[in-house]
């Protein structure tokens, strides 16, 4: 009866040990910051990839990164703004980039390139800075954002066009520059409305 009693006693020891352990080793994984997805990518890639495939890979990933900011930037406009053509610039961006990120992905799957599935630290960072934003002040930033960040999405996309040595990357952001160059019209227009207001 003794050694049962032992034996049961060694047993609940060891079960309460194991569970300090999980539950100890949970808390320390709830406290670590999630890793930057964009970051992750990059490191896929690298060891994927020599020097001229690793550029394209590196266009992949910095197109996803655009696509997720301008969609969740695109929604927040749209829920935070009062002004009408700010709204639909937001749902432009929203639609648009929701349909391009699902495009490029099909497109990574098939070059077996890793991009962001989810907004990036860079995005969510902007996303924070407009949100802080309220009324016209909002409405200007959110319309600055749009303009600056469609300017610099089309220099990388004509740079990879004129660079890349992979017809399907070249075609894709071929594809790509008419709506990007649409979507900098509509910011444009929609920054100098708000530049008036």
């Amino acid at each position: 009866m003794k050694r049962t009693t032992l034996n049961f006693k060694a047993a609940f020891i060891n079960a309460a040990l194991v569970l300090v352990i999980i539950i100890g080793g949970s808390s320390c994984k709830d406290d670590a910051k999630p890793e930057n997805t964009k970051t992750v990518a990059e490191e896929h890639n690298d060891a994927k990839f020599n020097s001229n495939d690793e550029k394209d890979a590196q266009f992949l990933v910095n197109a996803a990164e655009i696509n997720l900011e301008e969609i969740e930037l695109g929604k927040l406009a749209q829920s935070k703004s009062t002004v009408g053509d700010v709204k639909d610039l937001g749902k432009m961006m929203e639609d648009a980039h929701t349909k391009a990120q699902s495009d490029l992905a099909g497109l990574a799957k098939k070059k077996s390139i890793t991009i962001p599935a989810s907004i990036t630290d860079k995005g969510q960072q902007a996303y924070n800075k407009l949100n802080e934003k309220e009324g016209n002040k909002f409405n200007k930033e959110y319309c600055d954002m749009m303009v600056d960040g469609h300017k610099d999405a089309i220099s990388k996309f004509e740079k990879v066009i004129a660079e890349s040595n992979d017809q399907e990357i070249k075609d894709w952001a071929n594809a790509m520059l008419p709506g990007l160059r649409t979507h900098l019209d509509h910011a444009i227009t929609c920054q100098k409305m708000c530049e008036k207001m």
